[in-house]
């Protein structure tokens, strides 16, 4: 049995999901490393937005799985990807909740970018 908390979000800590209709691009180094118009939007509580990408729509010869792992009560225990082409600089830049808890189980499959760990995440108006 674990011993991690798992938390609801709530009134107190509201998270939401919802689609991106942008084209989400994500670059390191010079060179694009995702690129995605599925991408989705992780509102949570106070905290800066993240845009969560579709392991699909990244350049996945460019990551490298590390050991590094963290546990969120509201998302899960997360996993973390180093980015080859960055450098010292893009270590752990990567993280991705695989079993995440029911309340975000949209961002399975995903992946989201720490932004002072990547050259940007840019995204481009759809329409």
């Amino acid at each position: 049995m674990s011993d991690k908390p798992v938390l609801q979000p709530g009134p107190d800590h509201p998270i939401s999901v919802l689609a991106n209709p942008n084209r989400v691009i994500v670059s390191v180094a010079g060179r694009v490393v995702a690129n995605s118009n599925k991408a989705l939007v992780l509102q949570e509580a106070a905290y800066p937005a993240v845009q969560y990408i579709p392991m699909a729509d990244v350049d996945q010869t460019v990551l490298q799985r590390t050991d590094h792992s963290t546990h969120c009560p509201y998302k899960g225990d997360a996993s973390y990807y180093s980015i080859t082409v960055g450098g010292d600089r893009s270590v752990d830049a990567i993280w991705t909740y695989e079993s995440p808890n029911e309340a975000v189980a949209g961002i399975k499959d995903h992946v989201a970018f720490y932004p002072d760990r990547v050259d940007a995440i840019a995204e481009q108006i759809a329409g």
